[in-house]
This record gives structure tokens, sequence and C-alpha cells, in this order.
């Protein structure tokens, strides 16, 4: 089913991670059921259950340890670097779109859970108990998924409802830490998920993301912050570098599509063609049309 996935977490899974912190590409899992590469980083939810090693779990401007078995919830569009040394690590994880939860008439939007949201508590530390509870829960969901009751589904949705209510419950781990040097990290996390944000695929799909301070909420900074983060490493602001990778999807789309002008302006998150247009011709010269016909 489209929206769900449980894997296995082997070491393999853990070492891809850090190698890319700030896009959650579920095709570099090492799960020997299926590829996920078909999965669009850009929708899916995970909770990572860690049962045992050491690392760090670091945002842009706070960071955790976790060194004992622990619960982690983590938002596609909240960057993250996560380092450490697994060679001994193990665990179980599953992705899965807010659109399969809210089909079980899950009224709250994940993005403002405090589970998963920018800011808030994503880790939680287990004791014995909690980790052989939340290990069979784990266990359970796979054995479902690769069964053939007709309503697994549902049942896999309830079992990830009571993850998430379990975490509720529980207090959330509190010793965070500020990591060093913030700035580049910001810089690099705000470039991440920039990228992240595209290509952009389908006409109905809109950037989430338009201005600097969306960015800044995402990683949970001041927009002040943020702006002179990236300056001082990339030289450049950050409304720079929105406008240039915008400008440069505009490109490919009116070059590689057949959408119209106002498709590729919604689609890049201007509430109007005119808006595009203009946009467009100030930094290149040539209305976007006007490009078209000279390809």
């Amino acid at each position: 089913m489209e929206g769900l996935k449980i894997a296995e977490i082997n070491n393999d899974y853990l070492e891809n991670i850090t190698t890319q912190p700030v896009q959650f590409r579920v095709a570099e899992t090492r799960s020997n059921n299926c590829s996920l590469s078909a999965y669009n980083r850009r929708d899916f939810y995970k909770i990572t259950l860690i049962l045992n090693g050491n690392s760090q779990l670091l945002y842009a401007n706070r960071g955790i340890e976790i060194n004992k078995p622990a619960l982690v919830f983590t938002n596609p569009l909240v960057p993250y670097s996560w380092d450490g040394d697994f060679d001994q690590s193990s665990g179980y994880f599953c992705v899965f779109t807010n659109e399969f939860l809210q089909a079980g008439n899950r009224m709250e939007s994940l993005e403002e859970s405090n589970l998963f949201k920018a800011g808030g508590d994503p880790v939680y530390l287990l004791d014995e108990a909690q980790t052989n509870y939340l290990k069979s829960i784990f266990i359970r969901m796979q054995q479902e998924l690769d069964s053939e009751y007709v309503y697994k589904y549902e049942l896999i949705r309830n079992h990830l409802n009571l993850l998430i209510h379990e975490a509720i419950k529980m207090q959330p781990a509190v010793a965070y830490f500020t990591p060093q040097k913030a700035a580049s990290r910001i810089a690099r996390l705000f470039l991440g998920l920039l990228e992240k944000q595209f290509p952009v695929d389908s006409p109905q799909y809109t950037l989430a993301l338009k201005k600097a301070s969306d960015y800044a909420d995402r990683l949970a900074v001041h927009v002040n912050h943020l702006n002179a983060a990236v300056r001082e490493v990339t030289g450049r602001s950050t409304t720079a570098h929105i406008n240039d990778r915008v400008l440069a999807e505009a490109k490919s789309l009116l070059s590689h599509t057949d959408w119209s002008v106002t498709e590729i302006a919604s689609s890049l998150g201007f509430d109007y063609a005119s808006y595009f247009n203009n946009f467009f011709k100030k930094h290149t010269g040539l209305t976007p049309m006007a490009l078209r016909k000279t390809l």
C-alpha cells in the first residue's frame, strides 16, 4: 500500500543516514523486503526505535545524546543529522504519510503534533519495559504487513496511532545541548531543506516553503539568525539562494514540460501568474513565454 513502510534497521542504514543528513532518502534503507526508492522523500514521516548504540541527533540549534533505547520522531521537512558510532546499533523504523493516518479519521495534522513539529519533543528515552512493549508493536506491524488479512492496514494504522499515543503519555527527553559551529550547521541544513523541495514533479504540487521566514520556522530559529548564518557561510542572502533555486526550476519546467505558465507559477508558490512573470523577467530579462519560444 502506498503511504507505509516498516523495516528493521541495520548498521548500513544508520551509517547511510549520517552521510545524507538533510535528505530523508528511504531508498537508502537496507531492508530486504522491498526497495523504497519510489517513495517521495517530501511526504514521509518516520518513527524510529533505537534499541542500542550511541549517537547524537542534531538539529539547527540543538542536539541530544542518545545512549540508551529511544523512540525518535522525524518530520520530512524538519532537517537533522544523525551522527555517532553505529557499529552495534539496531532497531526498527516505519515511514508513512500524513494521509495514511488521516484515512483513519485522525484530526490533528502531524506537522502540528509536538512529536514532529520544528522545536517540538521528538526524542523519548525508554526503560526496559517500554522498549520491549514498543518493539512488540513494530514486530506486530511487520507481521500484519506481511499477512494476507483484508483489513491489515486498518490494524497497522491503529498500531501507528498506538505508538504516537504511547509517546504522548511519556516524558520527552530534555537533555538537549547547543551544537558547535552553529552557523555552518544552520546554513547546511537550510540549503538541504531548500533542495529537498525540488524537483517539482506535478502541476498540483506547490512549494511548501517560499520565503526565508518559512525556512526559519522549519529550522526552529529566528529568521535573523538564519539570514546571518547563511550570509556568513555562503556570502549570499537566504532570499538570493531561494530565488536562484526557484528560477532554475522555472527554467527547467519551461524547457521540459508542457505546463502552462499559470501552472508553473502556481507550483512554484506564486499566487498569480503576473507575479511569476515579473519575477522571471526581473532575473532573466525575458518573460517565461519569451524564454520558452527560444527553446
